[in-house]
């Protein structure tokens, strides 16, 4: 074998190494042609999107709060009663009726004091009746005295009135007989009216007596009817804060607390009277006006609107005890029809309907870039995303009322031109393409 040929197997292995780098060569020609050339699109992604629809679009505001009675009923316990502690009392949230029983005291140290006055009493009533009927007996027998007394003084006048037919000193004798008679019915009569007053004087201490256990039986008597409260109207119970162990331990009255007199333990809002107190702030203040209708989102019932109108709103803003301190404006709107599953305390959202806009095109609020300082919508189409300019006629915070498309629209919901990258979502999905 000469020195110029080359083995077959060696000139077969370069040729298979330039065939192979070619088809590289190639393969990424064609890969930088499809990726890189100008206009090419990007991977297909799917973008979630949202129908434009035409109608009514209702202008609102929208403040959150808790629902309030407008009118209710405290239950306070009594004045004047000592020693109140709670032996029973109504549970939380139970509906009643009026009459039903609230709260109980423990009334057994007011019926031994009560048993004992009683019997003070029935004791004083005794002693005044015994002092009466001796009054009485003694009065009498005073003026039998007298009256016998009377008899002989009438009888020695009668013998004194014979001094003519007598000696002289039986007519003395008998004058004499006669002062001393006339003076005995004196000094009866002084003993009679003695004995009177003091019979009327003792009298008058029994009856005082008798009248102080009786006044102090009747006290006991209306403290045990204030031991048990009931309700003068229909509703629900609210138990109040007992604040006896300061405002930071404060809890709701349950039994076994004292309660001092004159507090309030509970209160019977009226359910037919629920309103929904908010917090404005003051940009919206000067476009919310009284009796604009109002649709009210309780958040343990979502599923339900309830469609009322404003009721009041306070003219000045009032402090807030939250951290950081603000001052809102407060409103409070109705509910409409009454719903007997509200509880005061609730809490919602109310949307105040300040104008309304006929045949409007809404999309949602994320529906809306801005590019340039304008608003825009992605709108999809065969070659991708496309750029429309839109006004915006207002804006609510879920939905806005747009004009420069059509109703039935698709329209993004992602701005994926912008971020330049392709994600994936639940949904219709549309090519994205770099224009």
């Amino acid at each position: 074998m000469s020195g110029g040929v080359v083995p077959y197997p060696k000139v077969r292995r370069r040729r298979s190494s330039w065939l192979a780098g070619g088809f590289v060569l190639v393969l990424a020609g064609v890969l930088a042609f499809v990726f890189l050339r100008p206009g090419a699109a990007t991977p297909a992604a799917a973008v979630p999107t949202a129908t434009a629809r035409k109608g009514e679009f209702l202008v609102i505001i929208t403040c959150r709060g808790e629902l309030v009675a407008d009118r209710s009923v405290q239950i306070n316990a009594p004045f004047n009663v000592p020693n109140l502690q709670i032996v029973w009392l109504a549970q939380q949230g139970a509906p009643v009726k009026a009459g039903d029983l609230i709260v109980r005291f423990d009334a057994s140290a007011a019926e031994r004091q009560l048993k004992e006055q009683e019997a003070a009493l029935k004791q004083a009533q005794a002693s005044l009746d015994q002092a009466i009927a001796e009054g009485h007996i003694k009065a009498e027998q005073d003026k039998l005295e007298l009256a016998a007394m009377k008899q002989a003084a009438e009888k020695a006048r009668l013998e004194a009135s014979k001094k003519e037919i007598l000696s002289a000193i039986q007519g003395e004798e008998n004058r004499i007989d006669l002062g001393l008679a006339e003076e005995k019915v004196k000094v009866q009569q002084a003993t009679v009216e003695l004995n009177l007053a003091s019979s009327r004087s003792n009298i008058a201490s029994l009856e005082s007596q008798r009248n102080k256990a009786r006044d102090e039986a009747e006290l006991t008597r209306s403290r045990l009817a204030k031991m048990a409260l009931p309700t003068p109207a229909a509703g629900i119970v609210n138990l109040l804060m007992n604040h006896s162990q300061g405002w930071m331990n404060a809890k709701p009255f349950k039994v076994g607390d004292n309660v001092w007199p004159g507090s309030g333990i509970a209160e019977i809002p009226d359910l037919a009277s629920l309103r929904l107190k908010g917090k404005a702030e003051e940009i919206d203040r000067g476009r919310m006006l009284v009796a604009q209708p109002v649709r009210v989102l309780l958040d343990p019932f979502p599923e339900k609107t309830f469609i009322g109108q404003l009721e009041s709103i306070s003219p000045l803003a009032e402090a807030t005890f939250e951290w950081p301190p603000s001052r809102t404006f407060r409103v409070l709107a109705s509910l409409g029809a009454p719903d007997a599953r509200l509880r005061p305390g609730m809490n919602g959202r109310m949307d105040v309907v300040v104008d309304r806009i006929p045949d409007a095109i809404s999309v949602p609020a994320k529906a809306v870039f801005a590019r340039d300082g304008r608003p825009i919508v992605l709108v999809p189409g065969k070659d991708g995303l496309r750029r429309v300019r839109v006004e915006v006629l207002a804006r609510n915070p879920d939905e806005v009322a747009i004009r420069g498309i059509e109703a039935g629209t698709q329209v993004a919901l992602v701005d994926a031109l912008a971020s330049g990258q392709n994600k994936k979502s639940e949904g219709q999905g549309f090519e994205v393409k770099a224009r």
